[in-house]
Parts: structure tokens; sequence; C-alpha cells
């Protein structure tokens, strides 16, 4: 592995240190560079990604369809679980419906997220809370039960 590198400077006057600094910054640059290169094969991108991105990690790719209102507690969950996805929506559908795409190694990991978020969502539907609104209603009656104090006016003459 023979590689050459051509340095080029621009001082007035070329010292020592000048130099060290610019085969410095000409050694690290490459490096960086190259590493950022290599780490990405290693550890290729990470939890959500395009469906390019995805295919191209060349594992297989399957795919499940989900409701619009879950979206962000399925991607905590596979967050969760640091599975790798893809988003896609589907565009011709009137609730809006996503397709989401993951590794097909990922399957055992898949069905625990999907486990984990239809718990979620029975819970959410199980427990019905209160509207804001007629909470803020009831402390606005509230409020205007409690008596007013009536403050006395009283003008003295003052000589």
């Amino acid at each position: 592995m023979d590689k050459s590198v051509h340095i080029a400077v621009r001082v007035t006057k070329p010292t020592l240190k000048q130099f060290m600094k610019a085969l410095k910054f000409a050694v690290c640059k490459p490096t960086k560079a190259a590493g950022k290169a290599i780490g990405e094969k290693i550890h290729p991108t990470k939890g959500k990604q395009s469906v390019k991105t995805l295919i191209r990690q060349g594992q297989g790719v399957s795919s499940i369809p989900l409701a619009d209102e879950g979206l962000k507690d399925f991607q905590k969950i596979a967050k969760k679980y640091g599975v790798d996805f893809a988003v896609v929506k589907d565009k011709k559908a009137e609730p809006p419906v996503y397709t989401i795409f993951f590794k097909a190694k990922d399957t055992d990991a898949v069905t625990q997220i999907l486990q984990d978020y239809s718990e979620k969502q029975v819970k959410k539907k199980s427990v019905e809370r209160p509207s804001v609104l007629e909470k803020l209603k009831k402390f606005k009656e509230a409020v205007a039960a409690i008596p007013r104090k009536v403050a006395e006016k009283k003008k003295e003459k003052v000589r």
C-alpha cells in the first residue's frame, strides 16, 4: 500500500513549527474522512432511516402496515429495542397509513415491539381521560362560586 502525499504551504519564512503544523493537518484530515467511511461500513445507520439505506445493508427487508395514530409510539419502542426501520407513507389512503420496513433478521425484535405497541395502544384506549375543556369548565364554576371580597370605598376629607 504505497501512497504519496503532496503538501503545499504558503508562508513567507518557512519554519519547522509551521511545517509540522501543515504535516499534522495533512495527515489528520484524510484519516478522519477514511475513518468515517470505514465506520459507516462497520456500523451502518441505526434506527429510523430511508428505505434505500435499509435495503443497501443487504440483509433482506420485511414490512408491516401501521395506522397514523400510533406512529410515534412505534418509533419510540423501536428505538428502545435498537431496530433499524424505515417509514413510508401511503399517499393514496384517506386516513394516512404507514408501511414500516425493517431488516428481516430483526423479526424477533419486531414481534416484541408489536406486542409492546399493542399493549400501549390498548392501555390508551381503556383509560379514558377527561377532556381538558371539561376540567377547565369545572374550575371556572368553582372560581365563580367563591364569594368575592367587596371593597368598601370611603372618601374622607383631609384638611
